[in-house]
């Protein structure tokens, strides 16, 4: 088998273009927005996290938090994830490699939160969201910015990868979509 894209079905009726290669010589297929998102700047995320950090005091002395009590600042204050439409079935030795497309952080400011996205073969189908490829973005701009359906806004690159000789996997199956490899 060969990785394949297919459209979602909560978008089955929406003319979701499928990713394709700029030039033939493209490493990259060009993902598009499924639907209209406004990306709020990244300050106004971050005053939202320190408010419900200082409970509104407007006190801001800042003691250092661990990762469970920053999990918990920013159950609402979060990177945007735009959605693509898109899922992509991959061999077990396949990954697709997320990246914002190169014009994206010059010309419009805006980043990919998890500098590179990774979308493993199991996350096809998954229970959770059928495998729905988002892309995680920040907004380092002052200005809130508007992404139309049919803009495009990211790449994906297909990678093989191989396994280490001791290799050990903490759970067999995915059970589901964002973060439920517990990472």
């Amino acid at each position: 088998m060969s990785a394949k894209f297919e459209v979602v079905s909560r978008f089955a009726d929406d003319a979701i273009a499928l990713p394709t290669r700029g030039t033939f010589y493209s490493a990259g297929y060009d993902f598009e927005v499924a639907e209209d998102v406004i990306i709020d700047p990244i300050e106004d995320l971050c005053a939202e996290i320190l408010h419900t950090y200082t409970g509104g005091s407007g006190v801001y002395h800042i003691e250092p938090v661990n990762l469970d009590e920053m999990a918990k600042l920013t159950k609402t204050a979060r990177p945007t994830l735009v959605a693509t439409g898109i899922k992509c079935q991959l061999d077990s030795d396949q990954y697709l490699e997320l990246s914002v497309r190169s014009s994206c952080p010059l010309k419009y400011w805006l980043i990919l939160a998890n500098g590179v996205g990774i979308i493993d073969a199991d996350y096809y189908n998954n229970p959770d969201n059928e495998g729905e490829i988002f892309f995680q973005v920040i907004n380092l701009s002052p200005l809130p910015i508007y992404l139309k359906k049919g803009d495009r806004i990211g790449q994906g690159i297909i990678k093989h990868f191989d396994r280490a000789i001791n290799d050990k996997v903490r759970e067999v199956n995915r059970l589901g979509g964002f973060g439920s490899t517990n990472g």
